[in-house]
């Protein structure tokens, strides 16, 4: 019997690697979720994701053709290396599009950032599909966001839109390299909310400083600066975009109901057009799923890579333009 063809997706983040193997329709066939290993550095890291990945090739579609990989990452990933990607050692060093060609060398290869790709997913199965223009909104280790004008996700010049975590956060910013300002990923993510909590003798994540701020006065002190300072920033940028929506997801989307009253109440004093503000569909897997999109994207051409293995959608009208595929992949509520 032959294996049909398959296409992978592999999201890269700095304390998980997950992976996905799936038919070309983006049915998922088998998928695995393992740590980063990102104390041991950057080629550790990315060596135990190909490995995860050539597994659950093995299990699932034994000796089928792979048609094309997506890859999720932290960081802006090119060819020779990724950009403004500081969670593990060396990562801005790795040749992430040449990596990747070499591991699997008769596929096509498309890279996006978590943020874009969970967009792409919000967007093609989730809860951007239909709203134009959209924000997805990435409150994770990191912060980040995606703009989707079209239907597609809106990369920069340099790949950098909606790297809102380098955004000034004060007029006394102006004029200052980053390494001589605070920037607003260092107050605003999962990662500042627990250094936060930590150089304040609590020894907390973040999932448990939204936990414990309920009961505990300090932390929900600290929580009200955590949003305070997010709500700002998400005013403006929905003054910008003049989005029809805005989805939130990653890990502090868990904590919802603690942040989407000050949110939303933010948006309705402050902007002009106030947008919808929901909860993504996929809050934890939706960097794994966009990763899944473009490579199903790339094995039935809808889409070309740019330079630098980014995704480029194919003009609308011609040959290879955007087709109905499946409307949800297979289930993709739990992809462990």
């Amino acid at each position: 019997m032959v294996t049909p063809p398959v296409v992978l997706g592999l999201d890269f983040g700095g304390t998980k690697i997950a992976a996905a193997v799936c038919d070309l329709a983006g049915n998922r066939l088998a998928s695995q979720t393992v740590g980063s290993d990102g104390a041991l550095g950057a080629q550790a890291s990315f060596g135990r994701g190909i490995g995860l990945a050539r597994d659950l090739l093995d299990a699932a579609a034994p000796g089928g053709e792979l048609i094309a990989v997506g890859v999720a990452t932290f960081g802006i990933p090119f060819e020779d290396r990724v950009e403004l990607a500081p969670a593990i050692a060396g990562w801005d060093r790795l040749a992430m599009g040449q990596e990747l060609r070499r591991a699997f060398p008769a596929a096509q290869i498309r890279m996006a950032t978590d943020a874009k790709a969970a967009a792409r997913a919000e967007v093609r199965w989730g809860a951007l599909a239909g709203f134009d223009p959209a924000v997805y909104l990435n409150l994770g280790t990191g912060l980040a966001a995606a703009v989707v004008v079209d239907g597609e996700v809106v990369n920069g010049v340099n790949g950098a839109a909606g790297e809102i975590g380098y955004n000034l956060r004060s007029a006394a910013d102006v004029g200052r390299a980053l390494d001589q300002r605070q920037l607003l990923e260092q107050m605003v993510s999962g990662q500042a909310l627990a250094e936060r909590a930590a150089s304040a003798d609590r020894p907390l994540t973040a999932a448990d400083v939204f936990a414990a701020a309920a009961t505990d006065r300090e932390l929900d002190d600290l929580v009200d600066d955590f949003v305070g300072e997010l709500a700002f920033h998400l005013v403006n940028l929905a003054i910008l975009i003049n989005p029809a929506r805005i989805a939130v997801g990653g890990g502090i989307a868990r904590s919802w109901e603690r942040i989407r009253s000050p949110l939303q109440h933010a948006l309705e004093s402050g902007a002009p057009f106030p947008p919808e503000l929901v909860v993504a569909h996929f809050p934890d897997d939706a960097p794994l799923l966009g990763a899944v999109a473009m490579a199903v994207d790339a094995a039935q051409g809808r889409a070309r890579p740019d330079q630098d293995g980014r995704e480029r959608p194919v003009p609308s009208g011609g040959a290879g333009s955007p087709g109905v595929i499946h409307q949800h992949p297979i289930n993709t509520s739990t992809l462990s």
